[in-house]
């Protein structure tokens, strides 16, 4: 189990290692959030925890990664492990971030696929996200 402490500075090495331009627009910037969250469709014998969110709403533009959810799920891997999982998930939530920007919504379909996929009871773990064209 990784410390919050611990999973905010792999956070902050992933971000620091972030092209600034990448990141523009991201007024809210990144929150790394206590919380464990569970999906609203979660089932309760296959639970499904959302480990980021990109939000684009009245507050601003920002990305929140769920340290809790990360310990729930990820929280036996070793430090290298750990931080490949969650540098995927910010990288995830910051190509929504990218797409909203540019007005395209590839990402998005793809989450509802694997949600659709996830609630149909099919393995989602080897369904991975679209190329960057």
């Amino acid at each position: 189990m990784k410390t919050y402490e611990e999973a905010e500075r792999m956070l902050e090495r992933i971000i620091d290692g972030t092209p600034a331009e990448l990141m523009k627009e991201l007024s809210g910037g990144v929150i790394l959030s206590e919380d464990t969250k569970l999906h609203p469709e979660s089932k309760p014998f296959r639970p499904l925890y959302v480990m980021g969110e990109y939000h684009n709403d009245f507050t601003g533009r920002y990305i929140v990664i769920y340290y809790g959810s990360f310990n729930r799920v990820y929280g036996y891997l070793g430090n290298a492990e750990f931080y490949e999982k969650l540098r995927h998930t910010f990288a995830h939530e910051l190509r929504h971030h990218l797409e909203v920007l540019s007005g395209v919504r590839d990402l998005d379909r793809f989450d509802d696929e694997r949600l659709s996929r996830y609630v149909s009871g099919i393995d989602i773990a080897e369904f991975h996200e679209p190329p960057i064209e």
